[in-house]
């Protein structure tokens, strides 16, 4: 048994930790598609072979089966990323037989590892009660509206790159979690999604997320002592210029946290840039410093990462790979930074060459793995 690989090892942990293997799981080849309607509305438009396409029906036929959507509770001075937006979304990825991922940032911006910034309508509430409150009604409301019309999320994720401890006043980030606090609030959106699925009859299944899976390995258990238990899904994060986890010994991490939390596992965010050319005023992101020496900064070298590193997932017993706004091309659209994206070096679309569909997309092409 101590020489099976890491392989074999993940599929039997897998097989115990869904009690039996006489069901195969259904594995998620993602993408993140919330800057979609803003780009289109920036009169940027995506095409193969010369002609354009629908993104998202688009995506569904490459294989894609899982859309990612992000959710800012009264975002400013942006109208994205607004309920209205992603209920637009939603309908677009379930008109094309997409799976969906609502993504509840709790927050009227980015939250991230370095911010959990509370929504300014609840920046003056100092009872936890009522704040705890406030996120319930928040996500049961939210849900309940989408279900009206037919739009429930398969999967909704309580909290976006959690590492510190959420609902945070404006430009605090404590690196000390509360996790009485932090337990009460994020246990209270949790609360939310089961009570609409259970009032609604479906099926929605429950992901928290941290970035980076160093940081994930001491989360969880300490979110599990905190009483966070009623959940899902693992998501990360991952990005192995700036993590403890190369390519090398990423699937040792991934096997700990699904067999020490008995939960299921999925990477829904990651990336690769394809160039380092700048189509636009807006500075790209991801630089020549994002750079793995095995994978050039070409189509192919973008493809290979992301099929490289899909089939780590696999193989450790993941279900899920979700890339990062693969559909972020330039547009007249604006941003706090500048006019375009930052990202146009990063997404599937060649914006040298009228947006046109680069080899990334096989990664969506379950023939690309070995299962």
């Amino acid at each position: 048994m101590n020489k099976l690989s890491s392989k074999y090892l993940g599929f039997i942990i897998l097989c115990a930790m869904l009690l039996g293997c006489d069901k195969e799981e259904k594995f998620y080849l993602g993408a993140d598609l919330s800057y979609v309607n803003e780009v289109e509305d920036g009169k940027a438009f995506y095409q193969e072979n010369g002609q354009k396409v629908e993104p998202y029906q688009f995506f569904a036929d490459k294989g894609c089966n899982l859309v990612r959507l992000r959710l800012w509770h009264n975002p400013k001075p942006t109208p994205y990323s607004n309920y209205e937006d992603v209920k637009k979304s939603i309908k677009r990825a379930k008109d094309a037989q997409m799976e969906v991922l609502l993504d509840f940032h709790y927050s009227d911006t980015w939250a991230d590892p370095s911010k959990q910034y509370i929504p300014d309508a609840w920046a003056h509430i100092d009872d936890l009660q009522i704040l705890g409150d406030s996120v319930y009604q928040y996500t049961y409301n939210t849900l309940m509206q989408l279900h009206r019309d037919n739009l429930l999320p398969e999967m909704v994720q309580v909290g976006n790159e959690t590492n510190s401890e959420i609902l945070q006043p404006f430009e605090t980030n404590k690196e000390d979690i509360d996790w009485k606090r932090n337990a009460f609030l994020l246990n209270q959106g949790i609360k939310a999604v089961r009570n609409v699925a259970k009032e609604t009859g479906k099926n929605i299944e429950i992901m928290l997320h941290i970035a980076q899976p160093e940081n994930a390995l001491t989360w969880f258990p300490a979110a599990q002592k905190a009483g966070i238990t009623d959940y899902d899904w693992i998501g990360l994060s991952y990005d192995p210029l700036w993590s403890e986890y190369k390519f090398g010994n990423l699937s040792k991490a991934l096997i700990k946290l699904i067999t020490e939390q008995q939960k299921k596992l999925m990477i829904v965010e990651t990336s690769y840039p394809h160039t380092f050319y700048n189509a636009d005023q807006a500075n790209n992101i991801l630089d020549e410093k994002s750079l793995l020496k095995e994978y050039p900064a070409t189509p192919e070298g973008q493809r290979k990462y992301m099929i490289d590193l899909t089939q780590i997932v696999m193989d450790a017993g993941g279900l899920g790979v979700v890339y990062w706004e693969p559909a972020w091309v330039t547009s007249e659209s604006k941003t706090l930074w500048g006019t375009g994206s930052h990202w146009d070096n990063a997404t599937f679309f060649d914006h040298q060459n009228q947006n046109e569909a680069l080899p990334a997309f096989d990664f969506f092409n379950l023939n690309s793995y070995k299962r």
